[in-house]
This record gives C-alpha cells, structure tokens and sequence, in this order.
C-alpha cells in the first residue's frame, strides 16, 4: 500500500508538472529580431545625433503625450494593455530603447543618462512639447535620469515598479557586473525563460505568454547577441548611474506604483526586505509624489493590474 501511494503521488506530480510547463515547440525562427509580430503597427525614427533607428507605436491623440519606456530585456509590448485603455484620452507612444526589440542595436554604454539622451532626441525629432514619462523597473530610472539631465522636455512621471530606489555599495554594485554575462543570457533555456518571466508575477495571467513565445524566437535572430549585449551593459548602467540621492531633485507630479508582491525590488540576495519600505523610502524623497501599493501584484504591476494603472494614470493626467 505504501509503495502504491507513493507511485500514485509521483504520476501525479509529472500531471501537473506536464500541465503547468509548455514545451513551445512551434517558435518561428527569426532571421533578425525586427521580424518580430508585433500587436500594433510599429514606426522608425532616425536619431541623427545618436545615430540610432528607434521603433516605436504611436496611438491615440490628445492635448498630453504619454512615453512608455519599458524594463531591463523587455520591449515595448509590454505596455499594450495600458496603451489600448490610455490611447482614448492620450497621444501614446511606446519605445523599444537602443539594443531592443526592433530599435538598432550598435553597442552603447547601458548608462542611464546614454538612454536619457535618447528620450531627448526622440522627443526633439517627432516634435513633441513636454510630454509625460511612464517608465517600467530600468524604464523608471530612465525617466528620472531624463527628468534630472533634460528637465524642459517632462511635465510628469509615471514610475512603475522603478529601479533605483534601493542602495547598492560598491561591492553590490560589483555583483551585479559579475553576475550578468552575455553568454548567461544568451544561454538562457526555454524553461528558465519562462521560469523568469512567471518571477515578474504574483500570479501569470495567461494573456503574457507571448513574452515568453517572443522571448524564446529572439534566440535564433543574428541580432540576439547584440540584444545580449546591451541587457548586460544596462545592468551595468543602472547600478553606475544610481539616482536615489537626487530624487528630491524631482520637481514634476510624480505617480508611483509598487506591486506588494514585487520578487525583484529590493533585491533578495543583496538586500532582503520588504518592497513597501523600499517603494515609501523612495516616494518620501520626492517631494508631493502619490505612491500606490498594489496588493497581491508582481514587478509587471501595469501589465498584471492594468486596470488599475490606467485608471490610477487618468486621474493623475485628468
């Protein structure tokens, strides 16, 4: 009887282990990562200063223009939810930064104030006034880093579950550099892909699993090392151009967000914690910021509660 059970516990261990893993086996094989299908038409611009091609989608019209910068190795497609609700009141536009998605990709620093530089550029060429900057973890601290270098060009922020609230020592900083290589993210396997995307979450809805299937085709693109390339040197990039000592230099209405269940802020290996101390040590430093803590929500807090980004967004935009 006991051999029995514990046979019966094992078969059905492997059903639902069979059941919760998918083995993505009809991933098309891109030959560069602009081939990528994309939800919403995508449009280039060319940053003569720069030199770089920035694609971009463009939605909606209204008398305020939303940037939507997303996070470390993700793309613009991570903002689809919000700029679908948002594009009825607003001039959206979502970016792929230098190194991602379908944006050129010749190598660059990863710094903070490079991709700052690039959001200047980018405002300058289509012709935009002062625009909002909705920024997701790395594409938080790009938009205050945009904020803090280019203050004429930013009428307001939207930070969603942003880098650089969390201090790092030196020796801190070190790890982070040692620890991300481009063979290790090249190297990276389907089932680590999507173990990765799923730490993002408190609970993975099923309308993300084209993050996952769009992550797994860009290993075939001859575009994928550079890809690499670049989310290394951004990891590099936010833990050189740390931001926290300046966030009392914010002078535009800030909006902040921080799922409760956030696993990546603040870091478990180097500062174990809780998320709402880090979030309310940051939001204190900016002076008249709304922070918002959102119960039972991951690190992709716009995607996995969109609902309550956009609506939160309108109130704060009006």
């Amino acid at each position: 009887m006991i051999r029995k059970s514990i046979y019966t516990n094992f078969v059905i261990i492997l059903i639902i282990m069979s059941s919760c893993s998918t083995p993505y086996k009809a991933i098309p094989n891109l030959s560069s990562m602009d081939e990528m299908k994309y939800k919403v038409e995508v449009s280039k611009v060319h940053l003569p200063q720069s030199g770089y091609d920035i694609a971009y989608t463009d939605d909606g019209k209204g008398k305020e223009t939303i940037i939507f910068i997303h996070g470390l190795g993700s793309y613009s497609q991570a903002w689809i939810k919000n700029v679908a609700s948002l594009k009825a009141n607003y001039r959206c536009i979502a970016i792929d930064l230098p190194g991602y998605g379908k944006s050129s990709k010749q190598p660059h620093s990863g710094l903070m104030t490079f991709y700052a530089g690039i959001i200047n550029e980018l405002v300058k060429e289509l012709k935009l006034e002062k625009v909002y900057l909705a920024g997701h973890s790395m594409g938080g601290q790009i938009s205050i880093t945009t904020h803090l270098t280019y203050p004429e060009i930013v009428k307001g922020l939207i930070l969603v579950d942003p880098a650089g609230f969390e201090s790092f020592n030196k020796g801190q900083r070190q790890w982070f550099k040692n620890v991300m290589t481009v063979d290790g993210v090249r190297l990276t396997t389907p089932e680590a892909i999507q173990n990765n995307l799923a730490t993002n979450f408190y609970r993975q809805p099923a309308d993300a699993e084209f993050m996952i299937t769009d992550r797994i085709a860009w290993r075939t693109a001859k575009d994928f090392n550079a890809y690499c390339y670049a989310v290394v040197q951004s990891v590099a990039g936010m833990v050189d151009n740390p931001v926290l000592e300046y966030l009392q230099d914010i002078k535009v209405p800030t909006l902040i967000f921080f799922g409760e269940n956030d696993n990546l802020i603040p870091n478990r290996y180097l500062n174990p914690g809780r998320t709402i101390d880090i979030a309310k040590n940051g939001a204190d430093k900016i002076p008249g910021s709304k922070l918002i803590i959102v119960p039972k929500c991951g690190h992709f807090m716009m995607f996995e509660k969109s609902e309550v980004f956009n609506s939160e967004t309108l109130k704060f935009i009006h």
